[in-house]
Formats: C-alpha cells, structure tokens, sequence
C-alpha cells in the first residue's frame, strides 16, 4: 500500500489551528519596543506576524534589511502571517501521473500562497502556555525551503512541534522566521553586486536571529540556546548562515546561535552574483520589466510598481519546470556577505562550526526529474545537464559523470525499486543524479570537509527512506515536511526523530534525552541513521562512492 495515502487523509488536520482556550498572552519586548499580543491554544501559545524589520518596499525594495527603530506600540498577533511575493510553479505538472500529483498537492511545497506582498519580514514564535520571562527554555529557528522561489513561514505552524515537545519532556519555544525569496530576495548580476544588495533573503534571516537575540528571553526562550533548523532551501540557508562573513555568527559579544540541523541541503558550490548566468537573469528581469533603456537600470526595478516588478522577477525560469534545480535565485558568493562558494569556506574553515545534524531523503531527486520526460537516452541527458546546470563543464566532465550511473533502470532513483518506477527512458538516472549532485553527495563531502577542518566539533548524519514504495517517487524532496515537521503519522520516524531533534536542541547530543537506539557521530565510523517508518538502522555512508569521487575532484565545474 502506498506509504501516503494514509497521510494525505489526515493531512487538512495538521495545517488546522490550535483549538482555542480562554486566556490573551501578552509580552512586551524592548527592540523595538512593543507590546504583542497573541493568541492560546489547548497547550501552546502563538505570536504570527511580529514584524523585525521596516518594510523592504519603495526605495528599500532590493535593498539590505533595516532594523525597526521607532516603537511600534501593541501588535496584534493573532492572525496570518503575509508570504513574501513567490515564485509560483507552472502547469508543466498536469502531465503528472495522477496519483504523483495528487502525493504532490498534498505537500507544502506545492500548495499556493494567496496572501503576499512586500511587507512581509515578520517571524512567528510559539511557546509552551504557562511559559514565562524566567524559563529560559531552548528555542527552535526555523528557515523554511522552496528553492529560495517559494514558501514562506504561514506554511508551518510551530505549535504541533511545540506540543510534541512538552510531551517528550523536553518543551522548546519555536520561531520562525519571514524572508525574501525569488527576485525579491535574491537577484543577482553586476548591478545588484555593485549596489551591495545581493544575498538578502539571508540577511533578511541574519536579521531575524538577531531579533531573536534581542527579545526572546522577553518570551521565556534562552538566547545562549539557539538552534538553527531548515529544510531544502532553509536548510542551505542553514549552511549559509553558518559561513556568512566568513563563520562570524556574533553579535552584541555572543553567538547567535549554538547548535544546527539540516533536512535536504547543504554546499551548493555557486558561481558569483556577477557571474555570467546571474548576469542573464539580470538582464531578462530588466528587459521584462521595460527599464532596459534606464540610466539606473537597479532604480528603474525600485519604482516599478508591485504587480509589474513580480512579474518581471517571475520571468526567468523556475524550481518546477523544465530547469528543475538549475535556479535561477540562489545565494552566491559576494566577497561581502557570503565570500566565496560555500565549498571554499568550509574547506578553509571560514564558517561557525557548531554541532550539526544532517541528512536527506533516500530520493532527493525524483522531485525534481519529473519536467524532463523528452529525455530519452544517454546523449541528450548529457546535453541537458550541460546546457541547464553545469556551464563550467566541458562535455567530456559531463559525460563522465553521467558514467558513473549505469544506464540502469534498476540502479536509479527511487533506489530500491528493480526496473518498477521508470516513468520515462532515464527519469530514474537523472533522478539519481540530481538528487545526489544537489543533496546527497554534497553533503558528505560537507561532512568530510568538516571532519578534516573541525574533528572534535560533533556531527550526526541521516538517510530517510520511511516513504519507500511510494510510486515513482520514493521518499522524494520534502516528504519529510509532512513526516518531520508536522509528525502527521505517528509511526517511529515521526516519533524517534522528533525525540533526537528535541534532544539535540536540549544538550547538542542527539542521544541525550533520547530513549531511541544509540545515534553515533558520523566521524566514528561514517555511519548514517536510516530511518524506515517502522524502525531505524545504521547504514555505512559510502554508497555511489564513484560518482561522489567524480564530483569531489571536479567540484569546481560543476558550480551552478
């Protein structure tokens, strides 16, 4: 039986609000000061839409985030917080299988967001009712994923997290935060470089930790107890985080935050914002918009008006579409905020090395190879990678590395599967290579890196397969949303990783706090977890070791 039919019935009930109770919990925070006023539930309190920074509209749009300075009095936050401006997906997926795409509009990733705009650097917090300023409980940050294109923080409602917590015995108080994606947040091109607004949805995420170092405590967290936590593009934002000016995550004299967990991301080795492809998105974005005859191409894009720049920013290619993961929006090196391409920093050790937790989902891939099903032999994948993803590349690099996975129904992805599952002639090698090229291969070269620069620094590492046996897809790209975030199934992934999550956060130790088999550092014996829906198992973390030593030793073509 398929793995998600039993999820996706259940699935409206944990997007429901918490039921309400009597009670109006109020905190007041001094920066900026206010007073905020949010809303109870059955055990969980919930604050939507506290704003962190002055809106990024007018001649503050494509520009770094800026601190909120004047009071802003009582906030009410009770409602809904706004979406930053997305990226919507096309309707290249009606041509989906209709069960895969049923799996997949049940999924956060693909739901649409309605209610958005510019005014939107706003962070949710949820915390355990009866929480109060001397608790100084753990706190969770939360930088959710949509291929920096996509989602925002009214797409995952903390309080089921919170609740989990307080029955495990180990109560934390969840923020999540709001930030620019999409053109809004991560145009590249020389312009953008020489104006010094490049990279800001990850400042617009600096800034969220910073409010939180700021007034969390007013809430009952403890600031010296933050744990980072993302998923696909949050968790690459995770990583960025880590190793944005060069691993200086102090502020006012501490750290912003102690501790890491990563779901579905890591390095993503990146060419500059001026880099040449940056500079055709640029350029496509300014002509779109009509202000390519501009003196001041940059200010001509600040005064459009919202609907016409939104449509000028979505005229470049998106996540889900034929480009797939070749995004045209990502983070990339600056020499300011993010100096170098991610995989640069860690070797050389420029990056926050605090105890992380990451991993990925058997079938990272299967997502993102749906677009492609002209695809259909060996020379046009390797004309396709060429052309899409990797520029830097000759085609004998490229044809190398699609050798390195058997032209093999039976070897591809969803793993596991024999020859069931090829939806088109080479859908699952180019799902394996995506998937590994993207997620799971780059991140034990993470850990490796890691290892080498930083031994004594502890790192857990995991492989999900609790979704195996869903048609064509697998575990596939952001089946643990369903699984992790939200605990819809309560199997033993759901519970046994929430309680090493929760634990982590507690003590940095997966395992301390846990009542689940014994997780070891994967620097021990590089061993992953391997999550199945029923139990867990260790797993040697050295499967498709060809094509990561291929990747490894030509990182530097293969940037994107």
């Amino acid at each position: 039986m398929n793995s998600f039919l039993p999820l996706l019935l259940v699935l409206p009930l944990a997007f429901a609000s918490p039921v309400k109770r009597a009670g109006t919990p109020t905190v007041t925070i001094a920066s900026p000061a206010a007073t905020i006023i949010g809303s109870t539930g059955t055990s969980v309190e919930t604050f939507n839409g506290i704003p962190f920074a002055q809106p990024p509209t007018g001649s503050l749009r494509l520009k770094p985030p800026q601190s909120l300075t004047a009071p802003l009095g009582t906030v009410t936050a009770t409602g809904t917080a706004q979406a930053c401006p997305q990226f919507f997906f096309s309707d290249a997926t009606s041509s989906f299988p209709t069960d895969v795409l049923g799996i997949l509009l049940d999924t956060p990733l693909f739901q649409t967001i309605t209610d958005a705009g510019e005014d939107c650097l706003t962070l949710n917090v949820n915390r355990p009712v009866g929480t109060t300023s001397t608790s100084k409980l753990p706190v969770l940050f939360w930088i959710f994923g949509g291929g920096f294109e996509l989602g925002s923080s009214l797409m995952y409602d903390g309080a089921s997290l919170v609740a989990d917590s307080i029955t495990d015995g180990q109560p934390i108080i969840f923020v999540g935060v709001n930030y620019r994606v999409g053109g809004f947040g991560f145009l590249p091109g020389k312009e953008i470089l020489a104006d010094g607004s490049s990279n800001l949805g990850l400042l617009d995420q600096r800034l969220g930790l910073q409010w939180v170092a700021d007034n969390i405590a007013a809430f009952g967290g403890d600031p010296t107890k933050v744990t980072i936590w993302g998923e696909s593009a949050g968790s690459i934002s995770v990583l960025d985080q880590m190793a944005l000016y060069d691993g200086d995550i102090t502020y006012n004299g501490n750290p912003l935050f102690r501790g890491a967990i990563m779901d579905s991301g890591s390095i993503v080795p990146a060419d500059p914002v001026d880099c040449p492809k940056g500079q055709v998105v640029y350029d496509t974005v300014v002509a779109t918009a009509g202000c390519s005859s501009a003196a001041d191409t940059l200010e001509c894009l600040r005064g459009l008006d919202y609907e016409n720049f939104l449509n000028a920013a979505n005229s470049v290619p998106g996540i889900l579409s034929y480009s797939s993961i070749a995004l045209s929006y990502l983070p990339r090196p600056d020499g300011v905020v993010l100096t170098a391409s991610p995989e640069v920093l860690i070797e050389s050790g420029k990056y926050a090395a605090v105890p992380f937790i990451i991993g990925d989902q058997e079938d990272e891939g299967t997502l993102f190879a749906l677009f492609q099903s002209n695809i259909t032999d060996t020379a046009q994948l390797v004309t396709y990678l060429s052309s899409y993803f990797f520029h830097d590349a000759t085609t004998a690099q490229v044809e190398a590395l699609v050798a390195t996975y058997p032209d093999d129904a039976a070897d591809g992805s969803p793993f596991g599967t024999l020859f069931f599952n090829e939806w088109y002639p080479e859908f699952k090698r180019l799902a394996a290579i995506l998937g590994d090229a993207s997620f799971t291969l780059t991140r034990r070269a993470f850990l490796n890196l890691h290892t080498a620069v930083n031994p004594s620094v502890p790192a857990w590492s995991y492989l999900a397969s609790y979704d195996y046996g869903t048609p064509i897809l697998g575990t596939f790209h952001a089946s643990d949303l369903l699984q992790v975030f939200y605990g819809i199934l309560p199997n033993y992934a759901s519970a046994s990783i929430h309680s090493y999550y929760f634990s982590f956060v507690y003590n940095l130790d997966p395992n301390t706090g846990s009542s689940y088999m014994n997780w070891p550092q994967w620097s021990a014996a590089k061993e992953l977890m391997q999550f199945y829906a029923t139990y867990g198992t260790l797993l040697v973390d050295d499967f498709r070791s060809t094509s990561y030593n291929y990747i490894v030793a030509n990182v530097a073509s293969f940037r994107i």
